[in-house]
């Protein structure tokens, strides 16, 4: 084997043109040992003057961004964070964020992005989880947040900021929308100290040594429990991951932007939106929150530059565009180009619609937070097989195992858990070497080897297709039931908008089918439960047939657009009995 950890039989088969391996993109890859200041560093320098953020209709410079980071990294080693700190970003997607996110990188400071719609609970798990040291927040979301719980964290330094803080706007102008409520606004807590103010520190890095092996983000997973865990990744996971993606993007030129609504505390946006534009000179399109439907598109037709805007999402943002009447009357061609949908299975209806009205070409990714999150994504230019997750990244492999033992690899269209080794796995959880020594593990080759968790089956060519969570298959007397087969069949019937497939328990079959189903508006009254099990059964073999339909308004879904088929599981009154007698 050559002397490259990260080397990739190239006799395997998704390197072939069958599977659709693009000529341009390399088998192999020696990832360069760079932080993310670094990369910064690099990219600033090659691009000063290209755009490396837009945002509320200002734009920012790489030369700019640079300087703004080492600015503010100066400021926050002034007020006494070092390396090895935590810094919590509390905060949406803006300025401040990528300008703390990579001030922090530059330090050797460790971040962790806070969601901010969560309730002060889960905030304080998360500082508690993380020993954060000091947190940067909106100013709006100090009072109802964060102050009920920062007195029971280690938080010793509290930086506020409005959204609009490094927005061109007039003097008068900011002062005016805050009078009249337009802007959100509220006063900064006693104590706290000012985003601006260390904005204004002038330059001067200390003399610290960053290295790629360094912790670099603690984000916040479910993992393989559903308990809130914090995975650890490297500058070298994340610059290597923002390595992998560009090599797969070969056709994408600097100056292509990225659209941001996804949040950047997650790891699909921190590397799909925010990594990837800084190793490339790519440039951010950042919304401090998902945006409505023509806002969307009137951003991508006016802000996207010459060479385009590529989009990563999940399904539900592709399906909310494909199914808005008003699509038809843009022309999206040489504007949005390259589309993937991740945190969740993509249906091939929803895929379908989504090319034929936008014109853009949409491939589904795969990832999770314990790999930085890419794993694989179909290939944007040339053949791909729809309804597979495309091929593993360069420097990825993976394999289909038995789902008990992962020395033990499936035959060729068996299911077995998917497992994936490359230099975007995590180091492991934070503070939790059980879970870590049971999600990571090293086998005979000597690469570690990350157990997603998720069940799936490898074609002839290395291409995998999904079936489900391991933890979410449904056993119906015996049968294996995948929701998201279930899903894809329901979704067929030209009644049915979206659902979400779970298993009930049943005394009798050990778990039983139910669907939650949303309607089209024009079939709202026109259809009934009953009468779509009935068309179940005439379409499905028997053990796939749902027990229960029910129909819902709207499906429960994450802030990243995963659906939360756990939610309606656990509020069904079904569940509920089943549980309250087993705990009786």
């Amino acid at each position: 084997m050559p002397d490259n950890p990260f080397y990739v039989d190239e006799s395997s088969p998704w390197f072939s043109k069958e599977a659709g391996w693009p000529d341009e993109v390399p088998k192999q890859c020696v990832f360069e040992k760079q932080t993310l200041g670094q990369m910064l560093e690099t990219t600033a320098s090659k691009y000063p003057d290209y755009w490396a953020v837009w945002f509320l209709d200002t734009y920012m410079k790489f030369s700019e961004l640079n300087d703004k980071v080492n600015r503010f990294a100066t400021g926050l080693s002034n007020i006494g964070l070092k390396k090895g700190d935590v810094i919590a970003l509390l905060l949406p997607n803006s300025f401040q964020y990528v300008i703390g996110y990579y001030a922090a990188m530059k330090l050797g400071v460790i971040v962790t992005g806070v969601n901010p719609t969560y309730k002060p609970g889960e905030v304080k798990h998360q500082l508690i989880l993380t020993g954060a040291k000091a947190i940067v927040v909106l100013d709006v979301l100090y009072e109802e947040t964060l102050a009920p719980i920062i007195k029971e964290t280690s938080i010793q330094y509290v930086i506020c900021t409005n959204v609009t803080d490094l927005k061109e706007l007039s003097g008068f102008k900011r002062w005016l929308g805050k009078r009249l409520g337009k802007i959100p606004h509220a006063p900064p807590p006693p104590g706290a100290l000012n985003f601006m103010d260390l904005l204004k520190t002038t330059p001067a890095l200390p003399n610290v040594r960053v290295d790629a092996d360094d912790v670099a983000t603690y984000i916040m997973t479910g993992g393989t429990t559903g308990v809130p865990k914090a995975a650890v990744l490297s500058h070298f996971n994340c610059v290597s991951n923002a390595t992998q993606a560009r090599l797969w993007l070969w056709k994408t030129k600097p100056g292509t932007a990225s659209v941001g609504v996804l949040p950047l505390f997650h790891s699909f946006a921190m590397t799909c939106v925010m990594n990837i534009c800084v190793s490339f000179g790519g440039m951010m399109m950042l919304f401090p929150r998902p945006p409505a439907n023509k806002e969307l598109v009137d951003t991508i037709m006016r802000v996207s530059p010459p060479e385009g805007s590529m989009y990563a999402g999940a399904e539900v943002l592709f399906k909310r565009l494909a199914d808005w009447p008003e699509i038809s009357n843009y022309d999206l061609a040489g504007k949005l180009a390259l589309c993937v949908s991740g945190a969740g299975p993509l249906h091939r209806p929803v895929q379908e619609a989504f090319e034929k009205v936008s014109g853009a070409r949409l491939v589904e990714g795969y990832g999770l937070s314990e790999a930085s999150p890419v794993v694989s994504a179909g290939p944007f230019w040339g053949n791909r097989k729809i309804g597979t997750i495309g091929l593993p990244f360069p420097g990825t492999e993976w394999k289909v195992v038995d789902s008990s033992e992962a020395s033990k690899e499936v035959a060729q269209g068996e299911a077995g858990e998917l497992i994936v080794a490359g230099p975007q796995v995590m180091i492991g959880y934070l503070n939790n070497p059980t879970e870590s020594a049971e999600t990571v593990v090293k086998l005979a080759d000597g690469k570690n080897w990350l157990l997603t968790g998720d069940i799936g089956r490898m074609d002839e060519h290395g291409r995998v297709t999904l079936e489900d969570r391991k933890k979410q298959l449904i056993k119906y007397k015996g049968y294996s039931v995948f929701p998201t087969e279930i899903e894809t069949m329901i979704m067929q019937h030209e009644a049915v908008s979206e659902d979400a497939v779970a298993g009930l328990p049943d005394p009798e079959s050990g778990e039983v089918i139910k669907a939650w189903v949303v309607l089209r508006p024009e079939f709202k009254g026109k259809i009934t439960e009953d009468e779509l099990v009935t068309w179940a059964k005439q379409n499905f073999t028997h053990y796939k047939v749902p027990r229960y339909i029910e129909f819902i308004d709207e499906l429960p879904k994450s802030i990243v657009g995963k659906v939360m088929r756990r939610t309606l599981q656990e509020a069904d009154p079904i569940y509920k009995k089943y549980k309250g007698e087993s705990k009786g």
